[in-house]
This record gives C-alpha cells, sequence and structure tokens, in this order.
C-alpha cells in the first residue's frame, strides 16, 4: 500500500475494524497469522523497494489518480504471508484481508504485486469468500494478451500465488479476444482444482501428477466469473497441457494450451470450434417481426425502458454480480439480424460500447468478444442477467421462447 508519510493505524487496529464485515474464517485467519511468524507487515521508505513499474499497472487498469498517488508516495506498507499449498490459500486471503484494513483506514490503494494490479480497499474486500466460502477466480487471476504475426498470446497471471506455473496459448485468432480470455480462465479454474485436489489431506506430497489432457467446460468457466449456475450445460472441450520451461533463468516457465494430439488443422481453427461449443446457448436471432405483432409490443417496451436502464448502469444501481446486455439489429438481405451485446460503457445517450455476446451471420466482423459500437436507435431489447439468468427485461426473448405476448 503506497503511503504519504507513516500510516495513522496499526495493522491490528484496522484489521479489527472489519469485524463484522469480513466473514469467517478470513477474518479470524487474518488476526491469527498477524499474530503468528507466517505473515509480517513491513512500513519502509518508497526507495528501499523495487519500483512498481507504472507502465505495465497502466496495462492492468491502473488510473490516473492511482498513479499520482504512488508517484507520491514516501512510504509502502508491505503485507507478506505463508501457508503449504492447497486450498484454502489462507496466505493470500489473509494477506489481501490485512492490506485492504490498512489501506481503508489511510484511504490509500492496495496493489497487488502478483497481478501488478491496483486495488481500491473495497474491490479488495469483495474479492475475499463470502459466508459460504465462495471466490471468484477472476479476482485473483488474471488473463492479459497480445498481438503478434501468429495470432493473440494469452498468458495467465497469478497462478503462480496458488503454486502452480502461469499458463500460456498461442496463436489464437483476433476475434477470439473476449472468448478465449473466458477459455483461458476456466481452464485456470479446472487446474487449480486438480492442483488442490491432489494436495489434499494432512501431509502433502512431494509431488501432483496433473493431467496431460485438461477437461474444460462451461460450468468451470462460470464458477470461475461467479455465476455457478450459467453456462453449465455445454459440452466439455478437451486441450492439452504441455511443459514450456524457460531457457533464461530469469524469465517464466509456462504450461501451454493446445489442441490434442492429432487434431488437423491449424490450432486457431480448434480454438475457435472450442468457444463456439463452450459458448453455444449464445446465438444470434435472426427471425424477422411483422408490426403489430407481440414482437411489437416487445420491442415498444423495451425501448420505453431506455433511458431508465441506462440512468441505473451509469449510477451503479444495477444489482451486484449482474450484467446489461443490449440486442440491437444488423442490416441484412433477408430482413434485419439481432444479436446481443454487454454493455462496457454508455457515455452518451445514443450510443452504447459493448462487447458481442454472438457471432453474427451477416457481418464477419462481429464475433464473439469482438468490441462493438451500438447505435441506441437500433437496440430493440435489453436485459439484465444475474446468476440464474434474466432478471429483468428480455421482453423479445421472451415471445421468442414462449411465443406469446411478454409481461412489460
Amino acid at each position: 500500500m503506497p503511503t504519504t508519510g507513516l500510516p495513522s493505524v496499526t495493522a491490528r487496529t484496522a484489521v479489527r475494524g472489519l469485524a463484522g464485515r469480513l466473514a469467517e474464517p478470513v477474518y479470524g485467519l487474518a488476526r491469527q497469522m498477524l499474530d503468528s511468524p507466517l505473515m509480517s507487515v513491513d512500513t519502509r521508505p518508497v526507495g528501499e523497494f523495487p519500483e512498481l513499474p507504472p507502465d505495465l499497472l497502466t496495462a492492468f487498469g491502473a488510473s490516473e489518480a492511482q498513479l499520482d498517488r504512488l508517484a507520491a508516495a514516501t512510504h509502502l506498507v508491505v503485507v507478506q504471508a505463508e501457508y503449504r499449498p492447497g486450498w484454502p490459500p489462507a496466505h493470500e486471503w489473509a494477506a489481501r484481508a490485512v492490506a485492504a484494513a490498512v489501506a481503508e483506514a489511510v484511504g490509500g490503494d492496495v496493489v497487488d504485486v502478483f497481478g501488478l494490479q491496483f486495488l481500491d480497499p473495497a474491490a479488495a474486500l469483495r474479492s475475499l469468500p463470502d459466508a459460504e466460502g465462495r471466490v471468484r477466480l477472476v479476482d485473483w487471476v488474471l488473463v492479459p494478451y497480445s498481438s503478434d504475426a501468429e495470432g493473440l498470446w494469452f498468458t495467465t497471471k497469478g497462478l503462480r500465488r496458488f503454486g502452480l506455473l502461469e499458463l500460456q496459448t498461442q496463436g489464437v485468432p483476433d476475434h477470439l479476444t473476449r472468448a478465449w480470455g473466458a477459455v483461458m480462465t476456466g481452464a485456470a479454474r479446472r487446474l487449480l482444482r486438480d492442483w488442490t485436489d491432489g494436495l489434499a489431506g494432512d501431509d502433502v506430497p512431494a509431488f501432483v501428477q496433473l493431467p496431460v489432457l485438461a477437461t474444460v467446460t462451461g460450468h468451470d468457466i462460470a464458477v470461475a466469473y461467479g455465476n455457478p449456475e450459467q453456462h453449465g450445460a455445454t459440452a466439455p472441450v478437451l486441450l492439452r497441457l504441455e511443459l514450456d520451461p524457460a531457457t533464461d533463468p530469469d524469465a517464466d516457465s509456462f504450461l501451454s494450451l493446445r489442441p490434442p494430439a492429432g487434431h488437423p488443422g491449424p490450432a486457431g481453427r480448434y480454438f475457435a470450434n472450442a468457444c463456439a461449443t463452450l459458448f453455444s446457448g449464445i446465438q444470434p436471432d435472426v427471425r424477422y417481426a411483422r408490426s403489430g405483432d407481440a414482437m411489437s409490443r416487445a420491442v415498444a417496451t423495451a425501448r420505453a425502458g431506455l433511458a431508465d436502464i441506462r440512468s441505473r448502469f451509469r449510477d451503479g444501481q444495477l444489482p451486484p454480480q449482474t450484467q446489461l446486455v443490449v440486442k440491437y439489429g444488423l442490416p441484412g438481405d433477408d430482413g434485419p439480424e439481432y444479436v446481443w451485446a454487454g454493455v462496457t460503457t454508455w457515455d452518451s445517450p445514443d450510443r452504447i460500447v459493448g462487447a458481442s455476446a454472438s457471432d453474427a451471420n451477416t457481418d464477419p466482423t462481429v464475433r464473439i468478444g469482438s468490441p462493438v459500437v451500438v447505435d441506441v436507435s437500433d437496440i430493440v431489447d435489453w436485459a439484465v442477467l444475474g446468476t440464474s439468468g434474466v432478471i429483468e427485461g428480455g421482453w423479445t426473448q421472451a415471445v421468442l421462447d414462449a411465443g406469446q405476448p411478454p409481461t412489460p
């Protein structure tokens, strides 16, 4: 945690302030580890620590205000913890809880050095297990990517905190940016489960044998994103795990995700088919609605609520762990094709920036995960998606699914 001057509270005092706000066992775990040699809290002048790279922090989402606070900091408070490998990752949970408590008390930020990511204290606390022990893997493992002549190169960043090598995939087609990031996260969840299952028990084994072929399902992806009830029925896909040891002792080794041995054709084709399999439940709608029928009434109902849903989206008033999606029309020879997109920003009342939730038939540039700009005048429906599916909106889909007028 970067601070200007010495922090005004001790770590123990700050953690006590989380009583009643932080679920067990994390609250008790943080206090116990603070009083043990398994955790250290060290405050020193900034110059005594390695520099935190601003360019990488920016790449992983740091804001200008956060970078300014880092540049102005005179001291760093560093929380470190150790624990045996396996589940639960007590050292990670306790260290983040203590760091968030101190940062909240002094009005500062948390920097996760595994992911090189800024976290405001509230976000750091939300990432910790709830009362039922559930966490979202996406809060602990990032999936950055870069582009080269062969396509996209994806890696994970954060599996090392659990004792694993990071994953990588090379040669991913450009239009699979968002979709393959989700697949990588699901694969990380599957691998982490195999790893921690192998470490279960009182005696830590000397070796854990990981499978050569990893089976990834839509359920793995949904659980990793904190939505276990979504995408559970999709067929699984197989990915081959292959060790890529680093030739430079200072570089990272990886576990590479590749198509199964003997797969014909380029790897990119297999990756595209894998995404189509795992996201098969998200399909475009190419049916055309006649004026005056139930579909027209559904469209009118949806469009009447656009101003209100935009206001709630921008004000952060939608329920936690939900996503706003919109359905809009793409021109086609046989009438418009209607596709869904997740809303990223809605700054202008006339235009939405988002990510496509499906592959379009009429426009080859509209692929799962590809960025899209949607004119509000083209929107025919919207929906708020929760862990159990549509919790609000989706009037046109109700007509298509049930063949009867929806309830406004």
